[in-house]
């Protein structure tokens, strides 16, 4: 980890102690189809009882970032109360043609390409009114794409915290370890959002980092 990024995190942790709110706005953000909404739900669902909104096998099926306001996480006696923003995936290139390919008609294709990318800029928009990330990768994904190294380093510059959600796990081929690899200066959870796997320890991971 470099000296300026040390440097950026104490100043970030002792800024946010001298000035602690009561509740962190917490945003949720990585690439299209990662599972960010499903997340969102579990947390919604194992807390309120609630959802935050609809998920697809579609990609940018989140084309509005979504708020949802005092969610109070208990945890082994502390008590965290976060507003959770579910965020359109993030991209660095969005093509009609690939929406073509879930059946979608050319005029319905170029109409979700452009939400999508409208999605993407109100996303990046939202860093500017968040007190911490959790960022989800697909872990049978390759965790190193230009769209993951380019919002950890957005991240980093912010002094935002950040937790690494590697979702997924019950699938075969999940490997939070290349995660891990990949981004050592940060917290790895291992979950799965769809199934509730190891949930636990990323709510106890929420409530260490963003209580």
């Amino acid at each position: 980890m470099g000296l300026m990024l040390k440097i950026r995190k104490k100043f970030a942790t002792w800024f946010r102690k001298i000035f602690k709110k009561s509740k962190m706005r917490i945003g949720i953000y990585g690439p299209p189809n990662a599972g960010k909404t499903t997340l969102a739900n579990r947390i919604l669902r194992d807390w309120t009882g609630d959802i935050i909104g609809a998920s697809s096998h579609i990609p940018h099926e989140t084309r509005r970032a979504r708020l949802r306001e005092g969610i109070t996480i208990e945890v082994d006696g502390t008590s965290v109360t976060i507003d959770i923003v579910d965020t359109p995936g993030l991209a660095t290139k969005i093509d009609f043609h690939d929406f073509m390919e879930y059946g979608l008609d050319e005029d319905e294709a170029k109409r979700r390409a452009k939400e999508a990318t409208e999605g993407v800029i109100e996303a990046i928009k939202w860093l500017d009114d968040l007190d911490g990330v959790l960022l989800v990768m697909d872990a049978c994904e390759d965790p190193f794409t230009q769209v993951n190294v380019t919002v950890i380093g957005n991240m980093e510059a912010r002094g935002l915290p950040l937790l690494i959600v590697a979702n997924k796990i019950d699938l075969p081929y999940a490997s939070p370890a290349r995660i891990k690899s990949a981004f050592p200066q940060h917290p790895v959870i291992p979950i799965s959002a769809l199934e509730g796997l190891n949930i636990d320890s990323l709510y106890k991971a929420i409530a260490k980092h963003f209580g």
